[in-house]
């Protein structure tokens, strides 16, 4: 019988309260895999909708959430190559975070980043592959242009407005209270607008509109964003947290020759997440480990309190990222 390993599963569909401590066996990795002994994972949105009943893993993913985390490789599989037992990794996971042990792609592993501590490596993968893929490789943002993040003070925000500003570009964010459109700015945004007091079209206006503009809020933000694009601007769609059905005049699309894309990033295949993490690791990892982009770490919990963790995140108190301690 294989040996067992603490970790927290959803127990049924729901809110926070469903998350429990639990029992699992170890896992083994197949072909192209390695095991990492987890030290911390990182929480994140998708981990929530999961739990809810919203986001079904994929069919070959472990049930248990957690999409991120750092840790020593403990086991690797048949063909793996680039990584050894003992190299100290963060991954993306394809589903897992939350335990003791987890396996993942070889190819999803980065090496920590020089000076980066394990708990800070836990809260890259997912926002560093989420961000990167959608702003530069799908988004195409470039030096000097204007880019609009919302959500600012969020674990997307704060490393969207730290990976463009690092690359050049003039960052402006949304977020919704005085605190957090501070800590926007501190985080490098040229201005961050209170979307409870100010109308970000109009800001955007008065600065001659976004070039690239990143948004999971979705519903009557679509609208909105397309007004607050620049002619031939990228609206990047990453989810729709007020709605993702909404009645939009395709019209100003034609016309100002406006790009409207967007990804998830779970359902991705394995090469094409290889590709993100190649790219992370050549264009990125350099940035994080001269100290120019970091996270924002807001929380850490034990792993036994993932359910507190769900419901601070749930409740958009927090700035940055939270964190499980393993």
């Amino acid at each position: 019988m294989s040996e067992m390993m603490r970790a927290v599963e959803i127990t049924q569909a729901g809110g926070p309260e469903v998350l429990a401590p639990t029992q699992r066996p170890i896992p083994t990795p197949n072909a192209g895999e390695v095991v990492i002994k987890v030290e911390y994972a990182g929480v994140n949105r998708p981990d929530a909708l999961q739990r809810a009943g919203l986001y079904a893993p994929p069919p070959t993913a472990s049930d248990l959430p957690g999409l991120e985390a750092s840790g020593v490789v403990t086991a690797v599989g048949e063909g793996v190559k680039d990584v050894e037992v003992g190299d100290e990794v963060c991954a993306l996971l394809p589903g897992g975070g939350y335990a003791e042990y987890v396996a993942t792609p070889a190819a999803h592993c980065l090496p920590i980043p020089s000076g980066v501590s394990m708990r800070d490596a836990a809260c890259l993968p997912e926002t560093f592959f989420t961000v990167w893929s959608n702003v530069f490789m799908r988004g195409g943002l470039k030096r000097g242009q204007k880019f609009l993040v919302h959500g600012g003070s969020s674990g997307i925000g704060t490393t969207a407005i730290q990976l463009a500003k690092a690359r050049g570009a003039r960052v402006f964010a949304t977020a919704g209270s005085d605190e957090k459109c501070a800590a926007c700015v501190d985080l490098g945004a040229e201005a961050c607008f209170n979307y409870r007091e100010v109308d970000f079209v109009d800001e955007m206006k008065k600065l001659g509109r976004a070039d690239v503009i990143l948004d999971m809020v979705g519903g009557p933000y679509i609208e909105r964003n397309i007004k607050s694009l620049a002619d031939d601007g990228t609206l990047v769609q990453i989810a729709f947290l007020m709605g993702a059905k909404v009645e939009v005049n395709w019209a100003a699309l034609m016309m100002r020759r406006l790009t409207f894309t967007g990804s998830t990033l779970r359902p991705q295949s394995d090469a094409a997440k290889a590709e993100i993490a190649k790219q992370l690791n050549h264009h990125v990892w350099p940035l994080i480990a001269s100290g120019q982009v970091s996270p924002v770490i807001h929380k850490e919990f034990p792993l036994e309190q993932a359910a507190a963790a769900h419901a601070l995140m749930e409740s958009s108190a927090h700035i940055g990222k939270i964190v499980l301690s393993v």
